[in-house]
């Protein structure tokens, strides 16, 4: 048997504040797990941890960037064959505060601000550019319309 485990988040640093928003892409350190890909913050829940703190937390710590408005969007499932466990993301949509300006952790090694288009093309993984979909369908317009009180955490 497989485990189903929830315990990673996937979080998108979104500067929403012009006429074409911004998501932060974080390549990956040489020393790291996949080496010189691209991602979103990426990272585990500590232990008793909710993902809505794991995410502010992550934030925090790979990029430096504070959250003004924190949007649950969807969850994804991978598989991690090294321990034997299907693992499920929660993704967060993380609506930073002006200027974005970012101090990267030792996990990666650049970063850039990428319109939702070129974030697509740039990210390693197929379900980031799927996340992006679903955050460009449920917060196109600026919030979560009549799914504002669903979504938004804070």
């Amino acid at each position: 048997m497989t485990d189903l485990r929830v315990g990673i988040v996937d979080v998108y640093a979104i500067r929403a504040y012009r006429d074409e928003w911004l998501v932060l892409a974080l390549q990956r350190a040489t020393t790291t797990r996949c080496p010189g890909s691209w991602e979103t913050v990426h990272g585990r829940m500590e232990a008793d941890e909710r993902p809505e703190h794991a995410a502010v937390r992550e934030i925090r710590e790979e990029t430096g960037l504070t959250v003004d408005r924190l949007y649950s969007i969807t969850c994804q499932p991978f598989y991690l064959h090294a321990f034997g466990v299907v693992q499920m993301a929660v993704v967060f949509a993380a609506f930073v505060r002006e200027p974005g300006a970012v101090t990267l952790g030792d996990e990666h090694q650049h970063h850039e601000w990428l319109t939702m288009a070129e974030a697509a093309g740039r990210f390693t993984w197929p379900r980031e550019r799927e996340a992006l979909q679903h955050i460009t369908i449920l917060l196109g317009t600026g919030d979560a319309g009549p799914a504002e009180d669903v979504l938004r955490v804070f």
